[in-house]
């Protein structure tokens, strides 16, 4: 067992009382040192064709991708020195500090595992006494058996959607407070591993995303007080996805830093990591019913004076500092109170006219343009509630599923209106299953063909739900997207692309390729590369006649009728 102050005896890569050996900091691999990566080399095996997408091997078309934009996290080599990245237990690291992610009461059945065992009994008799922790905050032990000097735990929020933003900061200062604990106890080094768990359904990216820009912001004003930051992970899974969003927030080299600009969440917090909501920002406003009063003019203050002059012209004019409490001055941004009047306004006026497009049958919409960051707040939320549901019912019914790629290597989804139409379905469950099944796909260029063949005429959704799944898929969808292939298309289908074109996103439907036989799809995707229901074929032959498209039963050879 470890004294208060004492340093471990098992040191320098010799076995510790479990039996594992003890992995100084030194045989770590500091994120520094590693190699940048221009593309997928290195990764885990596992993982060759990982569901999470490099965000550096992936640029826009031409010229610089950055635009002129200004990082949010530039190179910063002091910085990047304390960071690393360890795959294996944290148990074995021979730090001040490891991080346990545990409930409430600090209960030994729902810490990190392998912690206690590795620890000793008393590590578990101390928690008792410390008094339970709350979510968000942090308590610190002694290490005992551990190689580390110091255990210091910590409680993550439980993860739902509706309360997105309040788990995002719940997270964020789990991170937080373990590290501010970590100064005030006078120790330098921590080891930190995936405080988010599988129990607590929290997602896994978007949990990286904020421990790693969380420990960035940290580290920005406390790296003198901080020799080292240990990332641990012992899923592949996890190791993954800090391989991939590690050079987002901490580039190793200005090409990193640069791509990066274009590869950020739009949302990266406020200089603590956290998400900063606008409608609860405190907002200073004047007084009701009280008549401004003429203010005088301020006289020019000459940039030439010497600074205790301008100091000294400002104390004898108090009317100078009344202009810093001008609403205007409160924030870079509009009002949201401001902003949030003119959305009801905007509403209510939609309300009260003539809404045309639901009186032809295409539904509601009248709702209000989002922003990129609103888009892309509304897909994490609803990417998160998919990847912690099951919707195999929404897979089974084969409305949307992958194909292979087309010919110019473009991987294609394909969409089958006829199982859409003829089936009962909730909408919202096919929402969150599109999302998710699109979500690997739209990180490039790609296709979508879509069988109309043997469809109803009548459109169901509306466009207005259409307008809303728009939305949710966001911009990359809408930038990635190459080319729409509709097959079998009727006058009604047409009529309905060309009102969306009109009302939701002319952008997208402008993509659509009309295509009046099978053969033709051949043209752009192999044959080989698709899996087409039989009615298709069917369909197409009933329609075209003698151009139609032949299926041998056996081979599933396709040819036209000589």
């Amino acid at each position: 067992m470890n004294d208060d102050g004492a340093a471990n005896t098992n040191r320098g890569g010799l076995a510790n009382e479990s039996g594992d050996s003890v992995v100084t900091l030194d045989q770590v691999p500091c994120w520094s040192s590693v190699e940048c990566r221009d593309s997928n080399e290195n990764e885990d095996p596992a993982f060759s064709n990982s569901y999470f997408p490099d965000p550096l091997t992936s640029t826009d078309e031409g010229g610089d991708c950055s635009y002129g934009m200004q990082s949010r996290f530039p190179v910063n080599h002091e910085v990047n020195s304390k960071v690393y990245l360890w795959r294996g237990s944290p148990w074995v690291l021979e730090v001040d500090a490891v991080v346990n992610s545990t409930n409430e009461s600090l209960d030994e059945s729902q810490s990190s595992p392998g912690l206690h065992e590795a620890a000793g009994p008393v590590l578990a008799e101390e928690c008792a006494t410390l008094g339970g922790c709350r979510t968000g905050m942090a308590k610190i032990s002694k290490g005992y058996d551990l190689p580390a000097r110091r255990v210091i735990h910590t409680v993550g929020p439980k993860y739902a959607i509706k309360y997105h933003t309040a788990a995002e900061n719940a997270l964020s200062h789990c991170y937080r407070s373990c590290l501010e604990l970590l100064i005030e106890n006078g120790l330098q080094s921590i080891a930190m591993g995936c405080i988010y768990t599988e129990a607590k359904m929290y997602p896994r990216e978007p949990a990286a995303h904020v421990a790693i820009r969380t420990v960035r912001r940290f580290l920005e004003k406390q790296k003198d007080y901080v020799h080292a930051v240990i990332f641990c992970t012992t899923a592949s899974s996890d190791t993954e996805i800090y391989k991939r969003l590690l050079p987002l927030y901490f580039p190793r080299e200005k090409k990193e830093e640069v791509l990066a600009t274009t590869k950020l969440p739009a949302d990266v917090g406020d200089e603590n990591g956290e998400t900063v909501i606008d409608e609860r920002r405190i907002r200073i406003q004047p007084l009701p019913n009280v008549k401004k009063k003429a203010t005088p003019r301020i006289p020019q203050i000459s940039n030439d004076l010497p600074v205790s002059d301008v100091l000294a012209a400002r104390s004898r004019n108090p009317s100078y500092l009344s202009s810093y409490l001008d609403p205007a001055f409160m924030s870079l941004i509009k009002d949201p109170d401001q902003r949030r009047m003119e959305q009801w306004e905007k509403a209510a006026d939609a309300r009260n006219g003539w809404d045309f497009a639901k009186m032809l049958g295409y539904g509601d919409l009248r709702g209000p343009p989002l922003s990129a960051a609103e888009e892309y707040s509304l897909h994490s939320r609803y990417l998160a509630k998919a990847n912690s549901l099951n919707l195999s019912e929404i897979s089974e019914m084969r409305i949307v599923y992958r194909g292979g790629v087309d010919h110019e290597g473009r991987p294609v989804m394909v969409v089958v209106g006829a199982h859409f139409l003829l089936r009962c379905l909730d909408l919202e469950r096919f929402v969150l299953y599109v999302v998710k099944e699109f979500e690997p796909v739209i990180q490039k260029p790609y296709t979508i063909v879509y069988f109309h063949s043997a469809a109803s005429l009548q459109m169901q959704p509306d466009l207005g739900w259409m307008k809303r799944l728009e939305q949710i898929l966001g911009r990359k969808h809408q930038h990635n997207l190459h080319a729409i292939y509709v097959l079998h298309p009727t006058f009604g289908l047409k009529a309905a692309i060309f009102a969306t074109q009109l009302l939701v996103d002319k952008v997208v439907w402008k993509k659509v390729n009309y295509l009046d036989r099978l053969l033709q799809l051949f043209r752009y995707i192999p044959r080989e590369q698709l899996s087409i229901p039989d009615f298709v074929f069917q369909h197409d032959l009933e329609v075209n006649g003698e151009k139609g498209a032949i299926v041998d039963p056996r081979t599933k050879y396709v040819y036209q009728r000589q």
